[in-house]
């Protein structure tokens, strides 16, 4: 079997993974973004088993570290009910290490659920390879785009004419 051969085209239909569509920007963000440097059609089908998917910042409800696909599929599993993405774009690709070590930096564009408030956030992930499968993964993003994002309509919120109360 030819390595591009259960590549899927970003955009495409992923039955397989229902309950992750509401990241679907940036799983096919990234499966574009490794090309024929890993198998699967899916960002899940991309990771080993034993992937260790590692984030360098605080976010609510996300762990610094997910070891192994299924936990990593888990977590992934109740993004959804936060944050719907629209778009990942702006993505930059650095190989090194003849492909086993990919850096990608991009965005995603999204709203939060709760409050309708746009998710706006830039990233730069780097990725090792081994046997054409993901085996780790570093993540930095900019926290502060989060915050403001996670907060803002609490702050908008606060000083709203509903939320003040007339005393007579």
């Amino acid at each position: 079997m030819k390595h591009n051969q259960t590549r899927r085209e970003p955009g495409t239909p992923t039955s397989k993974y229902p309950a992750y569509e509401a990241v679907r920007p940036y799983f096919d963000l990234v499966r574009g973004a490794l090309g024929d440097l890993v198998d699967g059609a899916h960002f899940f089908d991309i990771v080993s088993d034993e992937v260790v998917y590692e984030v360098l910042y605080d976010f609510p409800g996300w762990p610094r570290i997910i070891r192994g696909r299924a936990d990593l599929m888990a977590q992934f599993s109740g993004y959804g009910d936060s944050i719907k993405l629209q778009a990942a774009d702006k993505l930059i690709i650095h190989k090194t290490d003849d492909g086993c070590v990919v850096v990608i930096e991009y965005e995603v564009h999204g709203t939060i659920l709760a409050t309708g408030v746009k998710y706006n956030n830039r990233f730069a992930s780097i990725i090792r390879i081994e046997n054409r499968k993901i085996v780790h993964w570093r993540d930095y993003m900019d926290s502060l785009a989060a915050w403001n994002a996670l907060t803002s309509a609490a702050r908008e919120n606060i000083g709203s004419p509903q939320n003040k109360k007339i005393s007579r």
